[in-house]
């Protein structure tokens, strides 16, 4: 892999608290400092679709998120996706031709320390590079077909969906 498009939605991964009641907003997207501080050897741009919550995020949206990537001249797409409706979004991008589409986010926020952004990021970045074309989701250590996950709220990860 040459060249990666990141695509940013909001989430989690990207949420800036200001004050002890858990008051937030979606700030800036994280992954493009995050990749330039590990150094990684390929190029990458940041393509802000949305700065949403995750359960804000409706069909219009995920119709964006979908032409946004339909768009893009390079097989390789990571997602930045808040985690309570990724397997939906990443489900409504099924079918896509041409593209190793894998989505990725973080329970916590990319700026707290100890947060999972960076872990799941790179195993996104591995993955991306590394799967056959299709949509995947990289949570927990693990790479997933969104047919077959789902985001446990109570355990607060991602696992195998009962069906």
């Amino acid at each position: 892999m040459q060249h990666l498009t990141i695509v940013t939605t909001g989430g989690t991964i990207d949420k800036i608290y200001f004050d002890d009641k858990s008051t937030f907003q979606i700030g800036e997207p994280q992954i493009g400092e995050i990749l330039e501080a590990l150094g990684v050897a390929f190029t990458f741009e940041v393509l802000p679709v949305l700065r949403k919550d995750s359960l804000h995020i409706d069909a219009d949206d995920r119709a964006a998120i979908r032409t946004a990537i339909e768009n893009q001249p390079h097989r390789h797409v990571l997602v930045t996706h808040g985690t309570d409706t990724m397997v939906e979004t990443a489900q409504a991008l099924a079918g896509l031709v041409g593209k190793v589409v894998v989505l990725t986010g973080a329970l916590n926020p990319a700026l707290f320390k100890g947060s999972d952004a960076v872990f799941n990021i790179g195993c996104a970045v591995g993955a991306v590079q590394t799967l056959p074309d299709g949509i995947y989701i990289a949570m927990n250590g693990r790479i997933w077909d969104p047919a077959r996950v789902r985001k446990n709220r109570d355990a607060n990860r991602f696992e195998a969906s009962r069906a």
